[in-house]
């Protein structure tokens, strides 16, 4: 039987109307119901591959975004389950990134807000404070009045691990993990009409909905269903941008400090002689032209200075001294940062260490492949980020070209033993802080980020700034490395269009994207943080519960009662500046 006709039979056996010489049978059609499902089973078992019970959503992605649409279909009384292609739950959240960013913490609400006040009760109970005290851990993050807020924003990686399951346990949330959608070639899903019916596994599983929504940070499912999507950089020109495309000029924060004078060549001086690892001699492009270049990807790694709960770094398989020729002389020009930069405080002496300074952390210019890359093609850029990274720490804890007394800051910090114990206490997840991007019938502009043009249908807020990390390095006109793709500008809270996270009518009439939304580049460096996914996928999750109970298309919900659900939810959707204070007469 082919695999249609099953999804067809399924899918119509419900309606059927069971007759006699034209008269109902209504005494056994119950019997006679179960009989035909038994025999359905067997036969889309045989001839059409394992078929899981249809439900009402279907959410690919076990990020934080994809935890809370299944959260939000359960309190909109619906089915859900949730398939994670890998074993962690939980994406950067869980994944080392527990220094949150969020610009305007007002600008969340719903569950996200919820998550943040169950880590606060975590941190409440007795017995977490192991390696320091609470007002120390406060006092150390220099916001002691943060004590007396009603969530907190900063948390160890296993402690948002136990809040995810808390959740995942309080509403019933059924997962699957090890569950990577088929993307050879339309393989990966069902569709009937302008409509996905299943998404169809590597190992054959299928997984039935009435809606979809795609929770990743690939955006898989999106670009599986044939939506449209973009990868990289926009020219300005595209949008009317003023911060998008090259932006050499503008690339000021991690770089190259003036004076720094770093030689990018293998034979210092020699250009015949080659270019270090990871230096484009062709760039940087013109300024403000499009690329396919994006942002730079690192581990957020959470590290410790605890002696009793440290494992130390070691030198990884796979160590090249080569890719640090670029970090030593960068070291060695005296215009090295402040090594303490961006090691972010967590709880219990425990770090979220992010990129910062011209070379740190970021693999740059070594993902291009990754967000249309096949399985083994992401693999391979993942375990190079983490050889990279690993390497990078310990060449600074260790090498003879790093001063004595950088070596030893450094070596302060190891691995922490209670954390991420299944991979080698070092952070499962890598931080894809850009991969697809939709382009759906409303595109997120610098525009909209500036409050210059505003969506009237807003489904959450944005609030962080329009930040790009580096794309890539090329060498200046004087001769001397440089980075090129770093933007950070501030914006004041502004609303997100609906329309930027379902796909236009023609491209598919039951997905939501709250993830690979559609943004530009420059507009998605702000809307790309966890909490925002997190709201975003609460509305998903509540718009499709209300397309699937009024039989529309997710183009079809109406904004006024989802609106409304929104709000009675503790969604924000609106921001009104605060009033400005009267000055006094001493300040006049």
């Amino acid at each position: 039987m082919h695999e249609n006709s099953c999804l067809a039979i399924n899918a119509k056996l419900d309606s059927a109307t069971w007759s006699l010489d034209g008269r109902p049978m209504i005494k056994h059609w119950k019997v006679m119901n179960r009989i035909v499902r038994i025999i359905l089973i067997v036969v889309s078992v045989l001839g059409c591959g394992a078929v899981r019970a249809g439900h009402d959503i279907v959410i690919y992605g076990g990020t934080s975004a994809g935890l809370m649409a299944a959260a939000q279909a359960h309190a909109m009384g619906k089915t859900s389950i949730v398939v994670e292609p890998g074993r962690h739950i939980g994406g950067l959240t869980t994944g080392g990134l527990g220094w949150t960013d969020i610009g305007n913490k007002a600008a969340i609400g719903g569950l996200a807000r919820d998550f943040y006040r169950r880590i606060k009760k975590k941190y409440e109970e007795p017995g977490r404070w192991v390696q320091e005290s609470k007002e120390d851990y406060f006092t150390r993050r220099k916001s002691p009045n943060a004590m007396g807020e009603d969530a907190m924003w900063t948390f160890e990686p296993k402690v948002a691990s136990e809040v995810y399951k808390d959740i995942i346990s309080a509403y019933g949330i059924e997962l699957v993990t090890g569950a990577r959608l088929d993307r050879r070639g339309g393989k990966g899903f069902v569709k009937d009409g302008g409509r996905i019916a299943a998404i169809v596994m590597e190992d054959g599983r299928r997984f039935e909905g009435a809606m979809f929504i795609d929770a990743t940070y690939e955006g898989d499912l999106m670009a599986a269903a044939g939506v449209k999507y973009t990868v990289g950089r926009e020219a300005n020109s595209v949008y009317g941008e003023t911060l998008d495309g090259v932006q050499a000029r503008s690339a000021k924060s991690h770089q190259f400090p003036e004076g720094a004078n770093v030689d990018p060549y293998v034979r210092r001086g020699d250009p015949s002689g080659g270019v270090l690892p990871g230096i484009d001699p062709k760039g940087p492009g013109e300024e403000g032209s499009g690329d396919h270049r994006v942002q730079a990807y690192c581990f957020r790694m959470c590290l410790t200075d605890a002696p009793d709960n440290m494992v130390p770094i070691a030198k990884p398989d796979g160590y090249d001294e080569r890719e640090y020729e670029l970090l030593l002389r960068y070291i060695e020009s005296g215009k090295y940062h402040k090594p303490e930069s961006k090691y972010d405080p967590l709880p219990n002496r425990k770090t979220d260490t992010n990129n910062h300074g011209a070379v740190s952390t970021d693999y740059i210019g070594m993902n291009y492949e990754y967000p249309d890359g096949d399985y083994a093609t992401r693999e391979r850029i993942i375990r190079r980020h983490e050889v990279y990274q690993k390497g990078y720490l310990w060449t600074l804890q260790n090498h003879p070209r790093v001063p004595e007394d950088l070596r030893n800051w450094y070596r302060r910090w190891g691995l922490p033993k209670d954390e991420f114990g299944e991979t080698g206490h070092w952070a499962p997840q890598l931080y894809i802080r850009e991969a697809r991007r939709m382009v759906a019938g409303v595109v997120m502009t610098e525009h909209h980020c500036r409050g210059a043009e505003r969506s009237e249908d807003p489904v959450g807020m944005g609030a962080y700034n329009m930040d790009s990390h580096n794309v890539q390095r090329y060498i200046s006109a004087e001769g001397f490395a440089r980075n090129e793709g770093d933007i950070q500008v501030g914006v004041p809270p502004y609303p997100i269009s609906y329309r930027a996270i379902v796909p236009k009518r023609e491209q598919c009439e039951n997905l939501f994207v709250p993830v690979c939304l559609s943004a530009s580049h420059i507009a998605y460096g702000s809307i790309r943080m966890e909490p925002v996914f997190m709201i975003l996928a609460q509305s998903s999750a509540t718009a499709a519960a209300m397309a699937i109970d009024a039989r529309v298309a997710v183009q079809d919900v109406p904004y006024g009662p989802l609106r409304e659900r929104l709000l009675a939810d503790g969604q924000v959707l609106e921001w009104k500046r605060p009033a400005a204070k009267r000055p006094t007469s001493k300040e006049k």
